[in-house]
């Protein structure tokens, strides 16, 4: 198996359990879109997560059967300017902003691994910088780099601001950062089940979050990367980066943008197996062992990510797709990762009389 990090099951796992395999499936929701406060409802029940795809990456296979309880979720991803405001009444620093300190990252490398000159430690963040010319895909150093100065408030480098952009998704944004603003909000993160549920919006065995198809009728539903990737973004869908948010049509359940755009974290840790562990293909996790698995990337702590981005394209990353997940680092944020916040739904008190 590979070498299992130290990340404790410490992950809220509200309104989630597992539920045995039936011949039932959940139906299209019908009812009328509730929202309140910029959040929109969205009905528990079972679904089937994951998939069963040909197509689809090993993390994803295969599909189990899930139930979650109703809960309320951000029509969006949180923006920059919702962002702003939780930074204005707090004075948070988030954690590309801060020095990055040796002995947080030696534990997600390699035993041995020489500490890099006191001058490469500086407050910076993942950008992707596309390269003039096509390249190994193999190697994401050529379009991922580290950018000192790179953050929220400067998400190309410290040249860069948010003029325009106030209605972009916030990008370079952390695990923990995300839990503190979630909090602020009188909020917190979805589970990955919850996450997946809503993308599908009721839909049962389709690719697409919308359907079938990736672009019904010739329409974008998404943004994505359209072109050769890395290199060759066409922008045919108007956007050559984030976007705006609102700006393609929303889901079933009324939520925008929750494929494209931005990566979107959860609550979870990643382990490339889960499925299979919930499905008795494998070994399941112990409690009190770690839950991150890996084994392209042994020494990570990583929370799922899911719905894919800007920079999802079909030639390389088809994760443009409600099931799609992936482990993202849990310290450090990058140029096409955000987020957006769940609300459980209030308990109702019940009369005796």
């Amino acid at each position: 198996m590979g070498t299992l990090v130290g990340c404790s099951e410490n992950s809220s796992k509200k309104n989630e359990e597992v539920v045995k395999p039936t011949s039932t499936e959940i139906s299209q929701n019908t009812e009328k879109i509730k929202k309140e406060d910029g959040m929109v409802w969205i009905p528990g029940g079972e679904f089937k997560m994951g998939t069963d795809e040909k197509d689809a990456y090993p993390a994803e296979k295969p599909a189990v059967k899930r139930k979650v309880s109703g809960f309320w979720m951000d029509e969006t991803e949180v923006t920059n300017a919702q962002f702003k405001k939780f930074i204005d009444e707090t004075g948070y620093i988030t954690i590309a902003e801060q020095k990055p300190e040796w002995e947080e990252m030696k534990k997600q490398l390699p035993p041995d691994t020489p500490k890099p000159d006191e001058s490469l430690l500086q407050a910076g963040s993942m950008v992707f910088i596309p390269p003039t010319d096509p390249v190994d895909t193999r190697d994401i150093s050529q379009w991922w780099k580290w950018v000192t100065g790179a953050n929220w408030k400067h998400p190309e480098g410290p040249n860069s601001n948010l003029e325009g952009r106030w209605d972009h998704p916030v990008v370079h944004i952390a695990y923990d950062d995300a839990v503190a603003y979630a909090k602020w909000a009188g909020k917190r993160l979805p589970t990955e089940a919850e996450w997946e549920f809503a993308a599908k919006g009721g839909l049962i065995d389709k690719r697409y979050a919308w359907g079938s198809e990736l672009r019904p009728s010739g329409k974008f539903m998404a943004n994505t990367f359209q072109g050769n990737f890395p290199n060759g973004n066409k922008g045919e869908d108007g956007y050559m980066g984030t976007a705006p948010v609102k700006n393609f049509p929303p889901n079933n359940f009324g939520l925008y943008d929750i494929i494209g755009n931005v990566w979107e974290m959860t609550d979870d840790w990643f382990d490339a197996i889960k499925f299979q562990r919930l499905a008795g293909n494998a070994s399941v996790l112990d409690s009190n062992m770690n839950q991150c698995y890996n084994p392209s990337n042994p020494f990570a702590k990583e929370r799922v990510i899911k719905g894919g981005s800007f920079l999802c394209s079909d030639n390389y990353c088809v994760n443009y797709r409600p099931s799609a997940r992936q482990g993202h680092a849990y310290d450090s944020g990058t140029s096409n990762v955000g987020f957006r916040c769940v609300k459980d739904a209030p308990q109702r008190t019940v009369s005796m009389k």
